[in-house]
């Protein structure tokens, strides 16, 4: 089982970067070409704009096709199902592993029928886990085991701070879950955002897990944010937990850079860190506006490495498809 784990994690850290740089060479190659009528769509990559458009079809007639199944009495015939998907291809190689890859897919499909108070959710990866963070600095104990999910989330209203969830999850667990959001304005500059879940696996049994984030506005287009995040897994006894400090900057409508200190570490023995780093983030929206592209220098401390700097630079392609 570990040598098939490291075959599949070897041809993945082989393919991953070289179809991200494909993907990024055939799209910033040529000078998008535009005919005599402006409002028309560049020339060139129109396989861009068939691979999306098949993809954002195919998530519609899913969604219906799951929709149909439900009774459609008291639903508007002009409100249709809708499916949404985000793709993100990562290849993050770094001094003393260069195989460092992620692969990241979510798909949501709303139910009109269900009057949008239930959505079908289908990811490799757990909502919990923070979008910033690379995944070299991500805790084995969260990233490893978070692999697939499939729920229905039901909440009472599209606004409301309160959802649940059953589905299977992390290896194929049945899992039940409830999630309360909320946010208060503490100041006109500063922001407070916080989550807490509780949840039940099949065999990791009960977990929680806690999320609070301060939005400080700095001047003009700058954003100082701390977050702090703690999750308890009864199979371990265990408290992992994140903190991390960042600061955006968006330079423009389609650019923004992302400055960031994070550490992680658990508390077992006791309170300890395991690891830490620091990187800067590029992330720019580029040729057509659901396609987005980030470079991302970081440097990495871990525990099990002595606490020696590891230096590597993270690659990213990020697409969406659908509303």
């Amino acid at each position: 089982m570990e040598d098939h784990y490291n075959m599949m994690r070897a041809l993945r850290a082989t393919l991953m970067p070289m179809l991200i740089l494909a993907m990024a060479s055939s799209t910033f190659a040529q000078t998008p070409e535009t005919s005599d009528n402006t409002n028309e769509k560049p020339i060139e990559a129109s396989w861009l704009d068939d691979m999306h458009r098949g993809i954002a079809e195919s998530m519609d007639d899913s969604a219906s096709w799951v929709d149909s199944f439900f009774d459609a009495e008291g639903v508007s015939a002009k409100e249709r199902p809708k499916g949404e998907a985000r793709i993100r291809l990562a290849w993050e190689p770094r001094t003393r592993d260069i195989s460092e890859v992620e692969a990241r897919l979510k798909v949501r499909y709303k139910l009109p029928k269900l009057e949008n108070k239930v959505d079908l959710i289908l990811s490799d990866y757990e909502d919990d886990q923070p979008e910033t963070k690379l995944q070299a600095g991500r805790l084995n104990d969260i990233s490893q085991d978070d692999r697939f999910n499939l729920a229905l989330r039901f909440r009472k209203s599209a606004d409301s701070g309160f959802s649940h969830r059953i589905g299977v999850g992390r290896r194929l667990q049945l899992f039940a879950k409830s999630r309360y959001r909320n946010n208060h304005a503490l100041m006109d500059d500063l922001t407070l955002y916080w989550n807490a879940s509780v949840s039940h696996y099949s065999e990791d049994k009960w977990g929680a897990d806690s999320e609070f984030t301060f939005d400080y506005q700095l001047e003009g287009t700058n954003l100082f944010r701390f977050d702090s995040q703690f999750y308890f897994r009864d199979k371990t006894d265990n408290w992992l937990w994140q903190h991390s400090w960042q600061h955006f900057n968006h330079v423009d409508d389609k650019t923004a850079v992302v400055v960031g200190l994070y550490l992680e570490g658990n508390s077992r023995p006791h309170y300890k860190l395991d690891e830490y780093l620091t990187s800067a983030r590029w992330r720019k929206n580029a040729l057509r506006e659901w396609l987005f592209f980030e470079v991302e220098p970081y440097v990495l401390w871990r525990r099990d490495e002595h606490f020696s700097a590891s230096y590597g630079v993270a690659l990213r392609v990020e697409a969406f498809f659908g509303d």
